[in-house]
């Protein structure tokens, strides 16, 4: 048998699956803490709904943004994998250090870890998967990359919030965080191949490779800078709502009455939707483009966030509210990873899409800080209402962005030259 390798999905399913199966655990790990630890925040550290008990999100975001950056410029230097099994090292000591944890200090830089955990472990799997399947599926790819994903951190958030009625709520997160990394390690260290080979063919079309340097990670090549740009503040407006939603909804929810159960099921439902919805969202970008999703989807989330805020903190409103976040999330979230992909020839792709992920991630780190502080100053609705008003603004900004895609050498039209939403591979 020939150990050329081939590029598609069914070439290399066995990978594909593998890698599916890998980042399920890798959203677990913070699917674990989304429903309960601003609650543990604020009840056995004694903190408020600010800046302090955010503190926790805006390390975990500048960690992984951080860590994509860095990813995405060493993943051809070092090799997807080893930056993958990297990963999940890190994630080794988040268990001990939550679940012995003297003060909230120490879970603040066990987030930290966390953060680079899923800078490395999230971004390689991400990565590899587009390198395995080629252009033509990668829509279809990144959405079930990303559906698995947050399908575990879904199911990590109902479960733990279940079990936080009963067990206290540190200990189900430090339990299931050492169960859950040490499990992905093994799978990463034993099953899962690099995939150098693939990057490689796939080049072949494009010339020689080219190396993205690190200030053009930031900003994006050249030819495709204007769509990096579009897609990159959009990312991170969606993360800015993201923060608000694992921190501030927990304590908004708690605030009007809500139970336990509630408040997990409010913080499940959200990335569920989200989740599930990323399949037909990333096979309907290969077919009608990415830009029309992205577009759509970050209307989508403000029209949720102004519903959340509507509703007061009752518990049926903020369902809607989530699910609705959900639906919003999973056309933009895939979408936007494959959108930049498309800009990038393969062997820029990795520093690309590191360069995308920071800029997503920082969203996190912006979104704390914003939410903690309004919050903490004019009160849950006003927080809600200013992100919902940003969400809205990025929208407007990547709709009127012209939309740009690399091609092939020989293929119609050259790399870089503006494509209609049909053009997209």
């Amino acid at each position: 048998m020939s150990s050329e390798p081939r590029l598609g999905l069914r070439a290399n399913a066995a990978q594909f699956w593998l890698l599916v199966v890998v980042n399920a655990f890798v959203g677990a790990m913070v699917g674990l803490e989304r429903g309960v630890l601003p609650l543990v925040g604020e009840r056995e550290f004694g903190l408020g709904a600010g800046i302090a008990v955010l503190g926790f999100i805006a390390a975990f975001g500048a960690a992984k943004a951080l860590t994509n950056l860095a990813a995405g410029t060493l993943a051809a230097r070092v090799g997807r994998r080893r930056l993958l099994i990297a990963g999940w090292l890190f994630a080794l000591p988040v268990a001990p250090m939550i679940g012995l944890a003297p003060s909230w200090g120490w879970i603040v830089l066990a987030n930290v870890l966390l953060g680079v955990n899923q800078g490395l472990a999230w971004s390689m799997t991400v990565v590899m998967k587009i390198d395995l399947v080629g252009p033509a599926r990668r829509g279809l790819a990144l959405g079930l990359n990303e559906t698995t994903g947050y399908l575990g951190i879904a199911v990590t958030a109902l479960a733990s919030g279940a079990l936080a009625a009963t067990v206290a709520p540190r200990t189900v997160v430090w339990v299931g965080a050492g169960a859950i990394a040490l499990v992905g390690l093994l799978l990463s260290a034993i099953l899962v191949k690099d995939t150098a080979a693939h990057v490689s063919l796939e080049q072949r079309a494009h010339g020689a490779p080219r190396r993205l340097p690190l200030g053009r990670a930031l900003i994006g090549s050249r030819e495709a800078g204007t769509v990096f740009r579009a897609c990159s503040q959009a990312g991170l407006t969606n993360n800015l709502n993201d923060a608000l939603a694992w921190g501030l909804v927990p304590l908004y929810l708690a605030a009007g009455g809500a139970s336990v159960q509630e408040i997990a099921l409010v913080a499940a439902i959200y990335p569920a939707v989200w989740g599930l919805g990323q399949i037909p969202a990333g096979w309907a970008s290969d077919h009608v483009g990415r830009k029309p999703l992205i577009s759509a989807g970050m209307m989508t989330q403000a029209a949720a966030l102004a519903l959340l805020a509507l509703g007061g903190g009752a518990f049926e409103p903020s369902l809607a509210a989530a699910a609705l976040l959900g639906v919003g999330t999973a056309l933009v979230y895939p979408t936007l990873i494959a959108a930049v992909s498309d800009a990038a020839t393969p062997s820029e792709r990795a520093a690309a899409v590191g360069g995308y992920r920071f800029w997503r991630d920082a969203g996190l780190v912006v979104g704390a800080l914003v939410a903690g502080v309004v919050v903490g100053r004019l009160g849950f609705d006003a927080a809600i209402g200013l992100v919902a008003a940003l969400t809205a603004a990025s929208g407007v900004w990547l709709a009127l962005t012209p939309w740009r895609t690399a091609r092939p050498l020989g293929a119609a039209g050259a790399p870089g030259r503006a494509q209609t939403a049909h053009d997209l591979p």
